[in-house]
């Protein structure tokens, strides 16, 4: 399978980025082919809301030119899309929120009759790392992207939160053998 993976943090190599780097190992060593994509370094404006996307529900017809086009073309052709974010304010870091924002151009017919996505069936997981306890803070989060995974009439294969992060070499063998364990979920 392809996978791709999207990076929400700031940085590369914090609690997130080294998680994911352990998914990622792990779905390679299966036999799957992983192409990660670091957000904070591409070029990604907000959502407009002008709908003009709704004119072709065929393609991705943003009007914007920026890479969000790029990426999503890279969701669409991959078998399966892990969403890896740190947790800000009890949500979505900007990086990862302006991409969710323009999956609106990859649906159409939303709670209507017709109903289709371009990301139909694939495979999502969550990924999410934060420093405070799951309640009172992350659930949030994770029902947004559940959400947003029905929205894109995609397959949810997992999710994880990984609590108390406070420095990627405070990681525990625990906390490796859950990310193991979502990566073998999203391909499971």
């Amino acid at each position: 399978m392809k996978i791709c993976t999207l990076l929400g943090s700031a940085k590369k190599k914090g609690n997130t980025g080294t998680a994911l780097g352990w998914i990622e190992a792990e779905l390679e060593s299966l036999g799957h082919e992983v192409a990660r994509i670091h957000l904070n370094n591409t070029s990604i404006h907000g959502c407009l809301g002008c709908a003009k996307c709704r004119e072709n529900p065929d393609e991705i017809a943003c009007v914007q030119k920026d890479e969000a086009l790029d990426v999503m073309e890279r969701m669409i052709l991959s078998d399966g899309v892990l969403f890896a974010s740190p947790i800000y304010f009890w949500g979505f870091p900007a990086q990862m929120k302006l991409l969710i924002d323009r999956c609106f151009s990859l649906v159409t017919n939303y709670h209507k009759p017709g109903h289709t996505s371009l990301m139909e069936g694939k495979r999502v997981g969550l990924l999410v790392t934060g420093g405070d306890a799951f309640e009172q803070n992350a659930e949030g989060m994770f029902t947004a992207f559940e959400r947003f995974a029905d929205f894109l009439l995609a397959r949810k294969q997992g999710g994880l939160y990984l609590a108390g992060c406070s420095d990627p070499s405070a990681f525990s063998d625990v906390e490796k053998e859950k990310a193991v364990a979502l990566a073998r979920s999203l391909v499971g």
